[in-house]
């Protein structure tokens, strides 16, 4: 019968003079090795199956312990052991493991990021990283997918409140990124859990951004009349967000506005998400018409400022030059700035309209 033990080959010792944990494979008197990325200082810090004297030596045999049972389970499942020899044994466990073992949470979130940017979603992918990185220090280093468990989860709640010092908000928004990375593995059929690492842990709910603005307000700066150009494409677009039923800047940019009087869309921020590509349909009202007329772009069909920034540097740009506006036409609530759906259901539930009826709002704006 095959056994299987971790080990450290005390004859081969790394040129930085450190040693990999090996499994052990003992079959029919011979022994074959499997390596696994762990790496310990010298010798003194294994003995009899442990790893010792380091400070992260219980989260290292915690790992070692989960990939020792894994290829423990794929040894069990092979039938007619006696008929295959070790280096046999050890190539058909091996081919089973490798890839739970190899998936890591850094390829995963390498992978998660790329493709938001791909997508348009360079600020969520940023964020992304950032809660990345705070796990990542957490751990001192990457880990392999199958490793990560719902006590890892909790230490590094733990971690986040005494090091990062972070507000329950925040935190719940690093763990909810944590846990969208490791469910994009579970996704891709890179790790299978027996038990979800998050099962114990309860996200905390966000506080709700206050967002109100009053419909005199927010009238204040619609009919604002700028006459600098970045004012002026900042009145534009905010008016032109409200019109098109609170569409996002990113979606309003790519949109095709040659004869066109239906306007469909799917919103890139929920794009491949739980919620689907639900397209959005409404008529242009007349109010966007002449701001589409102003900007559009006769070869392209979408709006064009004259700018050459990223999608990025514009947002920005946008977003300064909204906020002097507002201060200017005497709204100083970051509730104003906002150009989202949240301005259109701010603004209609105020006025007891749905935002599905915004355009009822129309009349009303026009009588103050």
């Amino acid at each position: 019968m095959a056994t299987l033990k971790l080990t450290i080959f005390k004859a081969k010792v790394l040129k930085n003079g450190k040693h990999k944990i090996r499994i052990a494979l003992c079959h029919k008197g011979e022994t074959c090795y499997i390596l696994t990325r762990y790496l310990i200082d010298s010798e003194n810090q294994f003995k009899n199956g442990l790893i010792q004297k380091r400070p992260d030596a219980s989260m290292m045999n915690m790992h070692l312990r989960s990939l020792l049972n894994a290829y423990q389970e794929k040894l069990n499942e092979v039938q007619n052991q006696s008929m295959y020899t070790c280096r046999q044994l050890k190539d058909i466990i091996s081919r089973n493991v490798r890839t739970s073992e190899s998936s890591t949470f850094k390829s995963v979130s390498t992978e998660y990021i790329k493709e938001l940017i791909l997508d348009g979603r360079d600020k969520y992918a940023s964020i992304i990283r950032l809660s990345e990185k705070y796990f990542c220090e957490f751990l001192r280093g990457d880990i392999a997918l199958m490793d990560i468990t719902p006590e890892l989860i909790a230490g590094f709640s733990k971690f986040l409140k005494r090091n990062k010092c972070l507000s329950v908000a925040t935190e719940g928004t690093v763990m909810r990124h944590i846990k969208v990375i490791i469910n994009q593995g579970v996704k891709r059929r890179m790790v299978n859990y027996s038990v979800h690492p998050f099962i114990d842990y309860i996200i905390p709910a966000s506080r709700v951004r206050e967002i109100d603005i009053s419909l005199e307000a927010f009238n204040r700066i619609r009919l604002a009349t700028p006459k600098e150009k970045k004012y002026h494409v900042a009145h534009d677009l905010f008016c032109l967000s409200f019109y098109l039923g609170g569409i996002n800047l990113i979606d309003l940019l790519q949109i095709d506005f040659r004869d066109t009087e239906v306007l469909e869309y799917v919103r890139t921020k929920t794009k491949n998400t739980a919620i689907g590509t639900r397209t959005i349909s409404f008529t242009i009202p007349e109010e966007a018409k002449g701001i589409i007329k102003e900007w559009m772009n006769k070869n392209t069909g979408r709006l064009d400022f004259g700018y050459k920034f990223s999608y990025p540097n514009f947002s920005r740009y946008l977003t300064r030059s909204l906020a002097s506006l507002a201060k200017e036409t005497g709204n100083n609530r970051k509730g104003c700035l906002l150009l989202s759906p949240k301005v259109i259901c701010s603004v209609c539930l105020r006025n007891r309209h749905s935002r599905r009826n915004y355009r009822l709002l129309l009349r009303t704006l026009g009588q103050i």
